[in-house]
């Protein structure tokens, strides 16, 4: 006689998996609050890395077509986030909080 799989297995597997997100999550959520508070200005550089990372980190990769020449800040903010084209969400999570702590 063949044994089935139970049910119960597969979503302690997500849950342990989920935990770990969720913690990733909470850091990053922390860290998007701590950049806002940021006593000095990063400078315009550190912004675009930041904006880039967390449009990574939320979005995924760039879509859309390239703001036009006369969208300066728009191109800008573009080209930065399509730098990081294949990033994971994770990663770009990840490197979004080092580059805060770094900051602040």
């Amino acid at each position: 006689m063949a044994t089935k799989k139970t049910a119960t297995s597969q979503p302690a597997t997500k849950a342990a998996g989920d935990k770990g997100a969720g913690d990733l999550d909470r850091q990053f959520e922390a860290a998007a609050k701590a950049a806002l508070k940021a006593k000095e200005d990063p400078g315009n550089e550190m912004k675009l890395r930041l904006y880039a990372l967390y449009k990574q980190a939320t979005e995924g990769d760039v879509s859309g077509p390239r703001p036009g020449m006369f969208d300066f800040v728009g191109a800008a903010k573009y080209d930065a986030w399509a730098k990081l084209k294949g990033t994971g969400q994770d990663d770009a999570k990840r490197k979004y909080i080092e580059l805060v702590k770094r900051l602040t």
